[in-house]
């Protein structure tokens, strides 16, 4: 899986970038706000990615900051969002606006997004809510691991069938424990032990 794409953005369109990795051109469907985001053609230009494979395509998605690739995750793990609905949706709202939305159930904010119906929102908002956390207006609650390897150990937990909220709370008890020098296959265990208590 390719996680994330460093090289200089090539060429830059309405729905997709072409990063230049090396002689390489990557071909990386992304929201209007990543797009913005990168700058320039012809300048450096990191992207965090989601590889979709289905049966009959390979599709690179690319994204401005781990956080959005996530919510990116999220969103598609809802029945009937696709990539396009989940792309169009982090066009209209930032993973901070998307989370508030989210946490106080706001269907309207999130039915803001081309190609989001009132019925489809609020399925998202009701979706979601559990596992995004259920993350309190203001910025108060349950926040993810803020990347490297926290994110990563948080990251093996969900996969392991853990919500969010268990996930990033039993890696912050096994970071405080282990110390900012643990590997990340010490901080998975522990962090296993403490979320299956």
């Amino acid at each position: 899986m390719i996680a994330h794409l460093k090289g200089r953005l090539a060429e830059s369109g309405v729905d997709h970038a072409v990063i230049d990795v090396g002689g390489v051109g990557y071909l990386v469907g992304a929201s209007s706000r990543t797009l913005s985001a990168l700058g320039p053609v012809g300048e450096a230009a990191t992207l965090f990615t989601e590889m979709l494979v289905a049966e009959d395509f390979i599709r690179l998605v690319g994204f401005a900051s781990a956080e959005e690739r996530d919510w990116f995750r999220l969103l598609t793990s809802v029945q009937g969002v696709g990539a396009r609905v989940a792309l169009a949706i982090l066009s209209a709202l930032e993973p901070g606006e998307l989370q508030r939305a989210v946490a106080s159930q706001d269907k309207t904010m999130v039915a803001r997004a081309n190609g989001v119906g009132p019925k489809l929102a609020e399925r998202i908002v009701r979706e979601l809510k559990d596992k995004a956390g259920g993350v309190a207006i203001g910025g108060a609650g349950v926040t993810a691991p803020a990347g490297g390897l926290a994110a990563d150990a948080a990251s093996a937990l969900q996969n392991l069938g853990f919500k969010p909220a268990e996930a990033s709370a039993a890696v912050r008890a096994a970071e405080d424990e282990l110390g900012a020098g643990a590997g990340l296959d010490a901080l998975v265990r522990l962090a296993l032990r403490k979320a299956a208590k």
